[in-house]
């Protein structure tokens, strides 16, 4: 069994990304690491020759500005990462997303079960969300609790943006994938970087998103759904995270926006009757059926 892993970069230093952590994390158990890399104007490039990594293999890309789609730029890159994996299983994890080292083992287990199995086709992690510091992560049925991050490399799949795979069965129908739960979280630090660098980051992507710039204030978000993290954080990840004492405040002067109040009552429905009422990319199935 051969495991891909796969990104796509671009500035990842200058937008804040833990891009070099989150390479390190998965290296032990993948056999290769495919990084697409867009035109950058800081350090990305220097970094990942830095590493001196024979498994990493480094293609250089175009970003199409013209492409301001929903996010389709995105899909675009990931998928000349995800077609130059030679692997049986094809791992996308995202630059500001990183595998703590107690899960590895676990992750190369389920591939394994799974490589033969026409009816597993992805697989699935749990999420966790950090947010502000990294003593806070977020719960809430409007951040995705579970997503697919490893797919195998002979389903025919695509990405319509750099979230999610669809799999056409039919030439004009995409589908999410059939994945197997296997018990390991992915963590996500994409909101622990500064605001400033979240600004630099809105300021410089969202023209592919056909959104304006916005200006973040991490304090302006629903209390109540922050949690406090007091496990440990992956071992790559400890010299990046900024030291911080307690959980992440929120303004008390925060008003809820319309969305913040539908998620309060999905997050009250999912407690009531046990649901999960996040967003779901893929067709959770019994492998053994």
């Amino acid at each position: 069994m051969k495991i891909s892993a796969f990104t796509f970069l671009k500035n990842g230093s200058l937008l804040g990304y833990p891009f070099i952590q989150s390479i390190q994390s998965v290296l032990p158990i993948v056999d290769e690491f495919v990084v697409a890399l867009g035109p950058s104007v800081d350090d990305t490039e220097a970094q990942l020759l830095a590493l001196n990594e024979p498994k990493l293999r480094v293609i250089k890309t175009q970003w199409c500005d013209l492409m301001r789609e929903k996010g389709y730029v995105y899909g675009q890159q990931k998928m000349v990462a995800q077609f130059n994996c030679t692997g049986d299983w094809a791992f996308y994890i995202e630059a500001d997303e990183v595998v703590h080292e107690n899960d590895l083992e676990t992750i190369k287990a389920a591939c394994e079960t799974h490589l033969n199995n026409p009816n597993v086709e992805a697989l699935v992690f749990d999420y966790l969300h950090f947010y502000g510091n990294k003593n806070t992560y977020l719960h809430s049925p409007g951040w995705y609790k579970r997503a697919p991050r490893i797919i195998k490399t002979n389903v025919r799949s695509y990405a319509p943006d750099g979230l999610f795979w669809l799999v056409l069965e039919k030439n004009k129908v995409g589908r999410y994938p059939k994945a197997a739960l296997i018990g390991a979280r992915m963590y996500h630090y994409g909101w622990v970087r500064s605001e400033a660098q979240m600004n630099v980051k809105s300021s410089n992507v969202n023209q592919y998103w056909d959104k304006k710039p916005e200006q973040f204030d991490y304090t302006q978000i629903d209390a109540s759904i922050l949690r406090e993290f007091t496990q440990t954080h992956p071992k790559v990840m400890h010299d990046w995270l900024p030291e911080a004492t307690g959980i992440f405040q929120a303004n008390p002067e925060h008003r809820l926006t319309r969305k913040e109040k539908r998620h309060r009552i999905k997050a009250k429905l999912e407690r009531i009757f046990h649901l999960d009422l996040s967003k779901k990319h893929f067709r959770l199935i019994n492998p053994n059926k």
